[in-house]
């Protein structure tokens, strides 16, 4: 099967690329702010330390590359279908975080709350061409202190699907697993982590590195650097720079534990020097998706990209042209896990509107970037000499065998004008309304059983209280704490 694909950056480059971020390392360095224990751990691994400035010789890294498994299985709960975290197949699905969310009845841009990742973890639950799913929200009605948990728990309650997480640091993350455990499977989730850029690691990055590598728990390290800020204004050296800070993660997380999985994040910006605004949707930043998924092609590393978001406010024609536009460019990067699908306004905001349509443009990437097979079965030269000159196939086996595997909408509009006008006239944006309207309207797909869902009250309760505890031993009135909750 020839696959369709893009590559910017061949096996020449990406080496150049190697020895600038090998050399980036040893004599530049990265930074470890306030977290002794990581710094202690760098030294184990070989680093050189000074204060909190770590230099990385090239063996040390290159161990680290050597370690890490190139594949990794990621289950669902309740479902057969699972994710295979390795170069080659890929995976889709909506982002992290966002603080507010395009209400699916009035429309209005609100902040978004505990309801709408449920809401929005249900929805994925019922599109096809979304296989892992990620928040869409930072809830606003819970405290901050545990919002990463409440959060976790609503994507639970909505979907049985792999989940991708972003807790606020990794001491969490055991009781996450905890969770997963009591909905049936601990194997399904991954968690997600971010470098600070320039070239620095925080004690919220590094911890979930710790706690994932001991844990066993997939762990995606991810950069953003941005060209003309946070890195040169030059797309190559961005890379460098994220690759830097990926790599001395990874050796941090390959001295925790060896052989621990590790997906490679991708990825850094090129911010508007008109307005001080990074968007996502500008060839420099595709470029630099693109290369470096090439650079993890390279490393033979599970990569982590995007696919599917606009910079647009609101369901407009921009919407419809970027989200267009990143679901194939993402569809051609070949990375594992391509995230982001849905996204308004530059990650700012989510929309159940837009995951219905990226669903359906995924579909139509999918179908692409399958290929085209060239046997004898698809020359089907006899099939063609039976017809002979002159012929039709609409009737013959062959079609019948075939005609299901062409890609098809029941969203996009495919037919005639008189007809279009005899369905209603609908432009696609009030059917992608109209198909939000039914599938939220209609019963659910999945829901929790009861006793799931008390011990995963009973826990987040427990995680709470635990939580106060620590207010209290640090001067704070837990009492206060607990009184936002309710």
């Amino acid at each position: 099967m020839s696959l369709a694909h893009l590559t910017v950056w061949h096996e020449e480059a990406c080496k150049q690329v190697h020895e600038a971020t090998i050399r980036v390392l040893a004599e530049t360095g990265v930074e470890v702010r306030n977290y002794p224990a990581a710094l202690r751990l760098f030294t184990k691994a070989g680093a050189r330390v000074e204060g909190q400035r770590v230099y990385l010789p090239r063996e040390v890294v290159e161990e680290a590359l050597a370690t890490a498994p190139r594949s990794w299985t990621v289950k669902s709960r309740g479902r057969p279908e699972v994710i295979e975290l390795r170069d080659g197949p890929s995976y889709y699905g909506p982002g992290s975080d966002c603080l507010y969310v395009r209400d699916p009845v009035t429309a209005d841009r609100r902040r978004a709350r505990t309801a709408d990742i449920e809401g929005i973890s249900a929805l994925c639950e019922r599109l096809p061409n979304l296989d892992f799913v990620m928040s869409m929200g930072l809830p606003c009605d819970v405290p901050t202190q545990i919002d990463d948990l409440a959060q976790f728990v609503a994507m639970l309650r909505g979907t049985r699907k792999p989940l991708i997480i972003c807790p606020r640091e990794g001491s969490v993350v055991a009781r996450m697993l905890q969770m997963a455990e009591v909905c049936g499977e601990g194997e399904s989730f991954v968690v997600y982590a971010m470098s600070t850029p320039p070239l620095m690691h925080d004690y919220d990055a590094l911890s979930k590195v710790i706690v994932c590598a001991e844990l066993n728990i997939p762990l995606i390290y991810c950069p953003a650097p941005t060209a003309g800020a946070t890195s040169p204004r030059s797309v190559a050296a961005s890379v460098v720079v994220g690759n830097a800070e990926v790599l001395s993660g990874l050796v941090m997380h390959q001295t925790a534990r060896r052989g621990a999985p590790f997906v490679m994040g991708v990825g850094a910006g090129a911010i508007d020097m008109r307005t001080a605004f990074d968007p996502h949707v500008v060839p420099e930043t595709w470029l630099a998706q693109q290369v470096g998924a090439d650079l993890a092609r390279f490393y033979g590393l599970p990569s982590f990209n995007y696919a599917g978001m606009t910079d647009s406010k609101i369901l407009d024609e921009q919407w419809t042209a970027e989200e267009s536009l990143t679901v194939m460019l993402g569809a051609l990067t070949r990375s594992t896990l391509l995230h982001d699908v849905g996204y308004l306004e530059v990650g700012l905001q989510s929309s159940y509107e837009s995951l219905v349509l990226g669903n359906e443009l995924v579909g139509f990437a999918r179908t692409f970037a399958e290929g085209v097979a060239c046997d004898a079965e698809s020359l089907a030269v006899d099939e063609i000499a039976a017809v002979g000159p002159g012929g039709n196939h609409l009737g013959r086996d062959y079609t019948r065998r075939h005609h299901r595997s062409f890609w098809q909408s029941d969203l996009l509009d495919k037919t005639v004008f008189d007809r279009w006008v005899a369905n209603g006239s609908l432009s696609l944006g009030e059917r992608v309304r109209r198909r939000v309207r039914e599938l939220m309207e209609s019963e659910r797909d999945f829901c929790l059983p009861d006793e799931m869902n008390c011990e995963l009250e009973r826990l987040l309760a427990e995680s709470l209280t635990s939580r106060a505890a620590g207010l209290a031993t640090a001067g704070i009135d837990p009492g206060l704490f607990v009184a936002s909750l309710a």
